[in-house]
C-alpha cells in the first residue's frame, strides 16, 4: 500500500502561484482566468467537476488573487491550500448573480490600464466550457483571450520533488496491480471482468480513482484504445493490459502484454515472440535516449526507427509517449515535430507498440522521468515476456 495521506505541501502552492505570476508578466499577459480542472488543482489544490456554475481563479499580473466560486462551493474553496495560506481570497456569488459580470468587475483595473498593458491578452484555461467562454466574451468586450497553457505549460511539465514522489507511488501501485492480474485467473473471463478487477485493485493499492483499464485480448489487442468488452479470454493468445489512475492527483499509466498459454500450455507463435522482442528493444532504446537537452521528438524517433527498420513501421500507429502528471496526457509529447528540449523533472510515457489488424497487438509502457543523469524509470514490473497459464 502507499504511504498515508500523501500530497503536496501547502507552501508549494504559494510557490506555484508566485512562479505563475512571474510567467504572466514574462509572457505579456494581463491576467489568467483558471476554471475547474488540472490547472486549478495545480495552483490551488481545489478538486471539483466542471459544471454550469462558473468557478474561476482570477490571477492578475498585479494585485490580489481572487477565487470566484458559487456559494455552495465556498466552504470547500476556503479549505484549499492556497486560500488557507492567505494567498487568495474567496468571493462567493449567489444563484441569481451574473458570475461573468463579477469577473469583469474584478478585471476592470486591468482593462483600464493605459497603453500596451491595457491591451495585453487574458489567458483562459484550456478546459473552460464554451458556455463560460462565451459569457466572458460578452462581459469583457474588446478583450483578447488566449490559452492559459501558454503560461502554465512550462510550469506544469517540470515536476518538483513532491510531484515526483507521488508519481513514483502511483507507478509502484500500478505495477503491483498489473503483476497481480498477470498472476491470476484469466481464461474464460471476459475483458470487462478483468477490467473491473483492475479498477478495484488500483483503488486497493492506494489510488483515489481508477481512470482506465484497457484489456485487449487476441485480435482486440490490435486496437490501441480498445474498450474492454464481452469477449472471453482464451488459451493460446496474448492480452494487452493498459491501466492507470489517480493517486493524490497524480496519474499512473503502464502497459504490459502477456501471453496466456491456457490448459494446453500453448506457446507463443514465433512472430509474436519476434514482435514482442522488437517492441521491448525499441522501448529500451527510446528510454536510453532520455537526457536533458534532447528534443522530445528524438525519443519518438528512436523507437520508430527501430521498429521501421524491422519492417513493422506501418503497424506502429501512435506517438511513442505523452507527458504525465495531473493529467494522463499533458505536455511534453514525445512526437515528431515537437522540438521541446527535455529538462530534469519532465515525466512522460515511453510506449512503443506494434498492432497487426485481425491478429494481435503488443505494447510495452513505462513512465520515465528525465534527470540530470539521464532517465529514471518509474515502473519496475518486468518487461520480459510473461507466458502465464491464465
Amino acid at each position: 500500500m502507499t504511504e498515508p495521506n500523501p500530497g503536496i505541501p501547502t507552501d508549494r502552492y504559494v510557490e506555484r502561484l508566485a512562479a505563475c505570476r512571474q510567467a504572466i508578466a514574462a509572457r505579456g499577459f494581463a491576467a489568467l482566468l483558471i476554471g475547474v480542472g488540472p490547472d486549478l488543482r495545480y495552483l490551488t489544490g481545489f478538486v471539483g467537476e466542471p459544471m454550469e456554475r462558473l468557478t474561476l481563479l482570477v490571477v492578475p499580473r498585479d494585485g490580489p488573487v481572487r477565487f470566484v466560486v458559487p456559494r455552495l462551493e465556498a466552504t470547500k474553496a476556503e479549505a484549499t491550500p492556497l486560500v488557507s495560506a492567505g494567498a487568495a481570497e474567496v468571493l462567493a456569488f449567489d444563484e441569481a448573480d451574473d458570475a461573468a459580470a463579477r469577473i469583469a468587475e474584478l478585471l476592470d483595473p486591468v482593462r483600464r490600464t493605459p497603453g500596451d498593458a491595457g491591451r495585453q491578452p487574458i489567458g483562459l484555461s484550456d478546459r473552460l466550457w464554451a458556455m463560460h467562454v462565451l459569457g466572458l466574451e460578452r462581459a469583457l468586450p474588446g478583450c483578447h483571450f488566449e490559452p492559459a497553457s501558454a503560461v502554465l505549460r512550462d510550469l506544469r511539465q517540470v515536476k518538483d520533488a513532491d510531484e515526483a514522489r507521488l508519481l513514483r507511488l502511483a507507478a509502484a501501485a500500478a505495477d503491483r496491480t498489473v503483476d497481480a492480474i498477470a498472476a491470476g485467473r484469466l481464461v474464460g473471463r471476459t475483458e470487462a471482468e478483468i477490467s473491473r478487477e483492475i479498477r478495484g485493485r488500483l483503488i486497493d493499492e492506494g489510488h483515489d480513482l481508477a481512470d482506465f483499464a484497457i484489456v485487449g485480448s487476441g485480435p482486440n489487442g490490435a486496437s490501441p484504445h480498445h474498450d474492454a468488452g464481452a469477449r472471453a479470454i482464451g488459451g493460446g493468445e496474448p492480452v494487452v493490459l493498459d491501466l492507470g489512475g489517480t493517486l493524490a492527483g497524480y496519474l499512473s499509466d503502464t502497459t504490459r502484454t502477456i501471453w496466456v498459454a491456457g490448459e494446453a500450455h500453448t506457446e507463443p507463435e514465433p512472430e509474436f515472440r519476434r514482435v514482442y522482442d522488437l517492441v521491448r528493444e525499441a522501448q529500451a532504446a527510446a528510454t536510453a535516449a532520455v537526457r536533458p537537452g534532447i528534443p522530445a521528438e528524438k525519443i519518438d524517433a528512436e523507437a520508430r526507427g527501430f521498429i521501421a527498420a524491422a519492417g513493422y513501421g506501418e503497424y506502429f500507429t501512435h506517438r511513442v509517449g505523452h507527458g504525465i502528471g495531473l493529467e494522463a496526457h499533458e505536455d511534453p509529447y514525445m512526437v515528431s515535430g515537437n522540438a521541446t528540449q527535455l529538462q530534469p523533472g519532465m515525466a512522460f510515457s515511453v510506449e512503443p507498440g506494434i498492432y497487426l489488424p485481425g491478429r494481435w497487438g503488443v505494447r510495452l509502457e513505462n513512465v520515465v522521468m528525465c534527470t540530470e543523469a539521464g532517465s529514471e524509470v518509474l515502473n519496475r514490473s518486468s518487461l520480459e515476456l510473461r507466458v502465464v497459464r491464465g
